[in-house]
């Protein structure tokens, strides 16, 4: 009999796995899955280009710390496991872990406020106070097809750049974070300020914008306003909802 998987991993590597697949269970939560394709990827602690993800066919509801699949960079298991994963799903994960070495987590969604919101010629605008903390690190990334090759890839993390915030193009959002906690924050926001922008337009009134000179404040702050956005502090409140409303993603 094989031993379980927190047997076989260290204690932060564990500690990753549960705030990982509480990810997955909060973003089926709120029903920004996609069925079974999204992907959220965590670098898992210590020296090795070593990650977590989704194993591919299992809705987010279900995802486990123990069922995560450790891959490396290639998208090669690294850790026995009866799962596998979407190598093309990993593409852009890898691309932005490799770019980025504060990138420990990278959420990636196709919520239909998301897609709206990529598709307009503007994106995101100054809406709404939510709106201002995207604002401050935001890149976009232009649709070049569903396949990702390896020029894309090169493409893509330079239109990334130090950005926290993501739009790629007619295809979805995507928010990276040294911590998983700041990452789905960050998309937390960021969604909320899409459902926003998109209510307020299909109002069909005058729009008011948040000022230039407040916008451009905060972009000037942009460290200071991410490292101030409480991921870590509303995080344990996280845990505590799942453990009442969907246990079992600790196993």
């Amino acid at each position: 009999m094989s031993k379980p998987v927190q047997d076989l991993v260290s204690k932060e590597e564990w500690a990753t796995r549960v705030d990982l697949a509480a990810c997955y269970r909060m973003v089926a939560h709120y029903g920004w899955d996609d069925l079974i394709f999204t992907h959220i990827s965590a670098r898992v602690p210590g020296p090795d280009a070593h990650f977590l993800i989704n194993p591919y066919g299992m809705m987010f509801e279900e995802v486990t710390a123990s069922s995560l699949v450790k891959v490396d960079l290639d998208g090669n298991k690294v850790l026995d496991s009866d799962y596998e994963i979407n190598p093309a799903g990993f593409n852009i994960h890898s691309a932005v872990h490799c770019a980025r070495d504060d990138a420990h987590c990278v959420l990636h969604l196709h919520t239909n406020e998301g897609v709206a919101v990529s598709i307009l010629e503007k994106g995101m605008e100054a809406f709404s106070q939510a709106s201002l903390f995207p604002l401050s690190s935001i890149a976009y990334h232009d649709y070049e097809g569903v396949s990702l090759n390896s020029d894309e890839k090169q493409r893509l993390v330079s239109d990334l750049g130090d950005k926290n915030f993501f739009i790629l193009r007619n295809h979805g959002l995507l928010t990276c974070a040294s911590t998983i906690p700041d990452a789905f924050l960050f998309m937390y926001i960021m969604q909320r300020a899409a459902e926003v922008q998109l209510m307020a337009q299909g109002t069909g009134q005058n729009l008011i914008q948040v000022p230039d000179a407040i916008l451009a404040g905060i972009q000037a702050q942009a460290e200071m306003v991410l490292k101030s956005s409480g991921g870590q502090l509303a995080w344990p409140g996280i845990l505590r909802k799942l453990d009442r409303d969907y246990p079992g993603f600790r196993a």
